[in-house]
């Protein structure tokens, strides 16, 4: 499909998973905006999951599926192109399942966009798992939008920063609140039963609570440190720094995404017995933020856990 963008930005380009769903149509929407901001290309993906059933589905089954799944790319393109007439659009129908497909079209085009819940999803709440696979094995950055289509902004980009390793998730952060012409905000928030058995052994122990005082502070150092770095990288950018503590990191992040138009997190991972899981807050995060979540992957070795 024709289109007018031609200058290819720092972001890369953007893929879009489709099947058939209300919340993937908005995404698609949604990817098309991001990739309007980035002056970058749209590839919506369909994938059809045929490629390993071929001896217990029928041709003329697997031929309805193929026609549907065209059908599905050639008006989602088209809503896409109705509304950004500028953007260039490509569409690409695969065998392979939805998962492995994304993952493999994500090596070429940077960025994956899914919607919170596909076809089989049981509530309006919950991500499906096609977006849970997609999001814990990812090796590039993945998008899963939340919040309504006629969601109104806020002009504020949220990024979650526990250490100094947070460093290029805040960078990647600031570039979103670049083409956003919004404000960016770093916010720390620990845990204060990650460090203490309990509150009332923290208010009975002296030693304890000089423990937690120290834990706080180191948490506020790196809080200082990575909005330094941001600060002086980007200096036009608005830059506010908050350090926060409770008792659920999720749920402090999750009602502050109720102000920002998109949070970044590095999508720290846990260790699983059938693979890579994604940590709890994270989890938490891609479930119930109210705007949309970018995971940013972190290499091997600065992965640490996400227990909090």
């Amino acid at each position: 499909m024709e289109g007018a963008t031609q200058k290819r930005s720092d972001f890369g380009s953007v893929v879009v998973g489709v099947d058939g769903s209300e919340t993937a149509r908005t995404a698609a929407l949604w990817a098309a905006a991001e990739a309007a901001r980035r002056n970058s290309p749209l590839h919506i993906l369909y994938a059809a999951d045929t490629a390993d059933r071929i001896f217990y589905l029928s041709a003329e089954i697997i031929e309805r599926v193929h026609v549907a799944g065209r059908d599905l790319l050639e008006a989602t393109a088209a809503a896409v192109s109705e509304r950004f007439p500028r953007l260039h659009v490509t569409t690409e129908y695969s065998r392979r399942d939805p998962v492995s497909g994304l993952h493999r079209v994500a090596a070429r085009h940077g960025t994956t966009v899914v919607g919170h819940r596909g076809l089989g999803g049981f509530e309006s709440l919950m991500l499906g798992s096609v977006g849970l696979r997609v999001a814990a094995g990812a090796a590039t950055p993945v998008i899963v939008v939340r919040g309504g289509e006629e969601r109104a902004e806020n002009g504020v980009v949220l990024a979650a920063v526990r250490d100094e390793y947070d460093l290029v998730c805040a960078q990647h952060a600031a570039r979103e609140a670049e083409l956003r012409k919004a404000t960016l905000r770093l916010l720390t928030v620990w845990n204060i039963l990650q460090y203490a058995g309990s509150v009332v052994t923290m208010l009975d122990d002296v030693d304890d609570v000089d423990d937690v005082d120290e834990f706080a502070g180191r948490h506020v150092r790196s809080l200082e440190s990575v909005a330094g770095r941001v600060r002086e990288e980007f200096p036009a950018l608005p830059v506010n720094a908050d350090a926060e503590k409770s008792v659920s990191v999720a749920s402090v992040l999750v009602e502050a995404s109720s102000h920002a138009d998109l949070l970044v997190m590095g999508g720290r991972r846990s260790p699983g017995y059938f693979g890579p899981t994604l940590g709890r807050v994270t989890h938490s995060l891609l479930h119930h933020a109210h705007c949309p979540v970018e995971l940013i992957p972190r290499h091997d070795e600065e992965q640490g856990s996400d227990a909090s």
